[in-house]
């Protein structure tokens, strides 16, 4: 009897619980398992799973070698750690176990790195303090989601075991954003620029001039930036950095082993400096400020010997500002010069950026006149661009400039996912993720030296975007993908398999407070939004 009423009490016991479930919509809490080792992006180059994961716990320390460069990355894995767990996690120098984070000869290169996790630690080793930091990425990314909330999260804090081994196929993994359409401030561009290195991005290159403004203190010639720099596409106040600014844009950008490329586009889309100093125009008259979208009517005088006087200049200043080896001379929709002064310019002026010690990059229309040795050139060509454009770049790439690929109807952020896209153009037509991603940059131009290709980059231009939310809204979910294409091997690209692990990243980007565009072509399941 005594027993049969402990049954019946259990039974209600249970009842108790499923009536509960019921109206809280409450389900038992699934027990935790860690991220697998595959499921990052950028796909890693060698994936070993296998034995207990390692936790995360309140005695958790991280444990560097002396390097100054090896604390500060530790730091930085610290910093974004303890809001969300709570816990202290000293950075030091001293015990063993933990997180360890070490500098030590191996086959990584300038950016790899191993990661190695079991019960006692995680180890990440590199021979350089980037690919530390690009190990620091990947153990983010192993980690639950909540990791990147500003607030204490319940955990567990469990890294999957086994051997991540990884090095990037190219070195150049680039982000470009334009700040002269409309004027971003050094805080927006952190906030890319940390946005941009979670996926290994290593490039971030500025586009600081154009028609609608100057974006960029020059000493020299002050009223480029106080003038030419006051408006934006549609009129607003537009803005410009002073060379503090800049430097700490510069100095951010390398703190997350971002290299900065400034851009100052020339001969043409130069209307801003056009109208800041009459002398720039063969005529002598300076034009109206320029606040709307058309492209190719503006041109530098390149009769004129104060235009290479004011080019000069400005590389020198801005070289100055610039610790990075590149300097993009922008040549692209330059319409209104004739060829014959296109090349007469181009053959001045690539002799100045090498003068002050850096390396030429130039849109692909570079190719039309003579490349510097040495010299980038960036194609944005169309999968229908003419045979006879293409066969120059080709012929360029042959002959020994090196080639940065971005077709602007794969990898331009700024292009519409569809017709009812509410931001971005389409000139370029309509841009959906599945797009983005499925092509090979090695592959993509028949006839380019398979060295010839540098890497990828990822143009944002700013005609329709106006603030961060609209960036993201349109880098997410595209830029992962042009990181990966960057940085793992040809043979890993899989777009069944990438849009799996692509869905698992946007639980990640509402933890950082980031916008993302719901693309029906990626299975997100319980994603937010």
């Amino acid at each position: 009897m005594r027993q049969h009423r402990r049954t019946l009490r259990l039974l209600g016991s249970l009842l108790l619980v499923a009536m509960a479930a019921s109206v809280t919509g409450a389900a038992p809490a699934p027990a935790a398992s860690p991220t697998p080792l595959d499921r990052v992006i950028p796909a890693p180059a060698s994936v070993d799973p296998g034995g207990s994961p390692y936790r995360i716990t309140r005695g958790t320390h991280i444990r560097v070698d002396g390097s100054r460069e090896t604390r500060s990355v530790g730091e930085y894995l610290a910093k974004i750690l303890r809001p969300s767990t709570g816990y202290r996690l000293p950075v030091t120098a001293q015990g063993a176990g933990g997180i360890r984070l070490r500098l030590a000869e191996g086959p990584f290169g300038a950016e790899g790195y191993r990661l190695d996790s079991g019960r006692g630690g995680v180890t990440i080793t590199a021979a350089k303090p980037a690919g530390l930091f690009h190990g620091v990425q990947t153990l983010r990314q192993l980690l639950p989601a909540a990791v990147e909330k500003d607030s204490a999260q319940p955990g567990p804090w469990l890294v999957a075991g086994g051997t991540i081994t990884d090095t990037p196929r190219y070195g150049w993994r680039g982000a470009m954003l334009d700040v002269s359409r409309h004027f971003f401030t050094v805080e927006q561009v952190k906030r890319y620029i940390d946005q941009l290195a979670l996926y290994k991005i290593n490039k971030l290159h500025l586009h600081l001039s154009d028609d609608q403004g100057w974006r960029i203190a020059i000493d020299s010639w002050p009223r480029l930036a106080t003038y030419g720099g006051s408006t934006e596409v549609g009129g607003g106040p537009g803005g410009f950095y002073t060379k503090a600014d800049y430097r700490e844009i510069v100095r951010y950008a390398s703190s997350r082993y971002l290299e900065v490329v400034p851009e100052i586009d020339m001969p043409g889309h130069t209307n801003a400096a056009l109208a800041s100093y009459a002398d720039l125009n063969c005529d002598g008259v300076a034009p109206p400020l320029y606040t709307g979208t058309e492209v190719g009517f503006s041109s530098l005088c390149a009769g004129k010997d104060i235009t290479y006087d004011f080019v000069d200049d400005v590389i020198r200043e801005l070289a100055a500002l610039t610790p990075g080896r590149y300097l993009h001379i922008g040549g692209d929709e330059a319409h209104s010069t004739s060829h014959e002064d296109y090349v007469k310019f181009m053959d001045r002026v690539q002799p100045i950026v090498a003068k002050y010690g850096k390396t030429v990059v130039g849109w692909h229309q570079l190719t039309g006149a003579t490349p510097a040795k040495g010299a980038l050139a960036q194609y944005w060509g169309l999968d229908g661009t003419s045979a006879e454009e293409k066969a120059r770049v080709v012929k360029a790439a042959q002959n020994g400039t090196g080639l940065i690929l971005s077709p602007a109807d794969r990898v331009y952020l700024d292009m519409k996912y569809t017709k009812d896209t509410p931001l971005g153009l389409s000139w370029a037509g309509y841009v959906e993720v599945k797009r983005s991603y499925d092509w090979d940059p090695g592959a993509y131009l028949p006839g380019v030296p398979g060295g010839a290709v540098r890497g990828v980059e990822a143009p944002m231009w700013s005609e329709t975007l106006e603030n961060s939310e609209h960036i993201e809204f349109m880098a997410f979910p595209r830029l992962p993908g042009v990181a990966e294409l960057g940085w793992s091997s040809a043979a890993s690209h899989d777009w069944e398999r990438y849009k799996g692990r692509l869905a698992a990243q946007a639980e990640r980007w509402d933890a950082l407070g980031i916008e993302w565009y719901r693309s029906p072509q990626v299975p997100w399941g319980s994603a937010a939004r």
